[in-house]
């Protein structure tokens, strides 16, 4: 079998039947095009070819020519490691690539969040967000994430009809199409319904998706990206900005607020308690920090 048809159907699979959202899709798609790409150079074209070898070469030229960090190469490795484990199920291929692969060492980074004060000053600082149908839009995606702790995927997938404005939730699709209902308070739900009826009346919309850009059309995950990028470096220095260092801030204040780590782990669909405690860390370095500032001994 050809590299690439092995790979369309695998790219298939798990965008139909495991439905991951479409940026883990988008990554693997790219992921193993680019090991597709660097056999193809070394003339090999089929499946059955493909050895342990070459994926060593693979990886040896993405830290030394590409200079990826070592983080990245190892999710470039988790998507061939998908793809073989695929393919062993499939019994298209019987032999494990990975067997003398090893992944680089990656230096565990705790989560990155804005500080509390950050989000404070964006919301007492109204002239960020122009008065029009795209400031009023912008502020809101702003304002869900860091309120509910979404994912992108999941705030570029709510519709209209996500929101329960009798019980004030918000349904939200999460990774594996699991739902999740989030509540949401009254401030936010007045902000969402105030840019309902500014959609409404200054936007030809024909899509069912609760954001959408200027012209009508349901808003990409790039553009959610940059409009979080444009506002938050107004008030923040920090080194990377992100809709998902909204979500680690949603996590990392409702923690250090005294918030159960296991009604946490709800509100942000994770799987496992060990995904959330991650946060954890970041509250016992800020006791570490309060302690060196403020013990006699410290």
């Amino acid at each position: 079998m050809k590299l690439s048809q092995s790979i369309s159907q695998f790219i298939d699979y798990i965008s139909i039947e495991r439905r991951l959202s479409s940026l883990t899709v988008s990554a693997y798609t790219i992921d193993l095009n680019s090991f597709r790409e660097f056999a193809s150079q070394n003339q090999i074209e089929n499946i059955e070819d493909v050895d342990s070898m070459l994926i060593r070469q693979w990886e040896m030229k993405l830290l030394e020519e590409e200079n990826l960090s070592a983080r990245s190469v190892c999710r470039k490795l988790a998507a061939l490691r998908s793809w073989n484990k695929y393919l062993r199920k499939q019994n298209i291929v019987k032999q494990d690539f990975f067997v003398k692969v090893t992944a680089p060492k990656v230096q565990h980074q705790l989560p990155v969040f804005f500080r509390e004060s950050e989000m404070e000053n964006l919301k007492n600082t109204p002239t960020l967000f122009p008065e029009t149908f795209e400031g009023i839009r912008d502020s809101l995606i702003i304002e869900l994430f860091y309120e509910t702790g979404i994912r992108r995927a999941e705030l570029v997938g709510l519709c209209d009809n996500s929101f329960d404005f009798e019980n004030n939730t918000v349904k939200v699709l999460g990774k594996r199409s699991k739902e999740r209902i989030i509540p949401i308070e009254i401030e936010l739900k007045q902000n969402i319904l105030y840019y309902l009826d500014v959609r409404y009346n200054t936007i030809k919309c024909d899509s069912e998706k609760f954001f959408v850009s200027e012209k009508g059309k349901p808003i990409t995950a790039n553009k959610v990206g940059d409009i979080v990028k444009k506002y938050m470096s107004k008030v923040s220095n920090a080194d990377r900005i992100s809709p998902h260092i909204l979500r680690h801030s949603f996590a990392t204040h409702l923690l250090n607020n005294g918030a159960d780590i296991n009604a946490i782990k709800e509100l942000l669909g994770h799987s496992s308690l060990a995904a959330t405690q991650v946060y954890t860390h970041n509250t016992i370095e800020k006791l570490k920090k309060i302690y060196k500032s403020a013990h006699p001994r410290a």
